[in-house]
């Protein structure tokens, strides 16, 4: 069960760095290259990076891992308590995010300038979020948790999760990330190539 819960979790990790990753793609096209915006999918990606982590991936980390690591050991304390307040803080960087591609799709001057510098610090945060969870908590839960622990947070991160957490959304969630993926020009995804340099 240690492993089947923690290939989900890096799994739903990858996921989430690959819509990072395209998104980043998409700005420095659009800086560099002049590239025009395909806002469908900057809001689809937008939409993903807001919805997945606070609605599904973050609350079941606190719900089961966190807890149960808590539970087990006093030496994760203060890296939970950091990254529980960095779950919490979720919701205020990603309405940053969606004002600013709002005012960029509105036309406001600088507009991509700042939805450019929001994305990346929202990026930034996300990918270091994502190696304290996997360099210092996940290496702390393999030494502590015991197989009943890690059988039932694979449970509650797998299909037949806590009915707490809604499995319609879990499925949603992997429509919507195959819908970026669709979407999505090549090289981040096998959509159609709409690269192409702005007048």
């Amino acid at each position: 069960m240690l492993n089947t819960a923690l290939t989900i979790i890096l799994d739903e990790h990858r996921s989430l760095a690959a819509v990072i990753h395209g998104l980043r793609f998409l700005l420095r096209e659009m800086k560099e290259k002049g590239a025009e915006p395909n806002f469908k999918l900057l809001w689809a990606m937008v939409f993903y990076i807001e919805s997945f982590p606070q609605k599904l991936h973050h609350p079941k980390e606190n719900a089961y891992l966190f807890r149960k690591l808590k539970a087990r050991t006093h030496e994760a304390d203060a890296v939970v308590a950091e990254l529980e307040k960095q779950h919490a803080d979720g919701d205020r960087h990603v309405k940053e995010l969606e004002l600013a591609l709002g005012r960029f799709e509105a036309g406001t001057p600088n507009g991509l300038e700042e939805f450019s510098a929001a994305a990346e610090t929202f990026a930034n945060e996300v990918v270091k979020h994502m190696a304290l969870e996997e360099n210092v908590v996940i290496p702390l839960a393999k030494q502590h948790l015991k197989p009943e622990d890690w059988a039932e947070i694979a449970d509650a991160f797998g299909e037949n999760g806590d009915p707490r957490f809604d499995h319609e959304s879990d499925q949603e969630f992997r429509y919507l990330f195959t819908r970026i993926v669709n979407l999505a020009p090549p090289p981040i995804g096998v959509g159609p190539s709409r690269i192409r340099a702005r007048a």
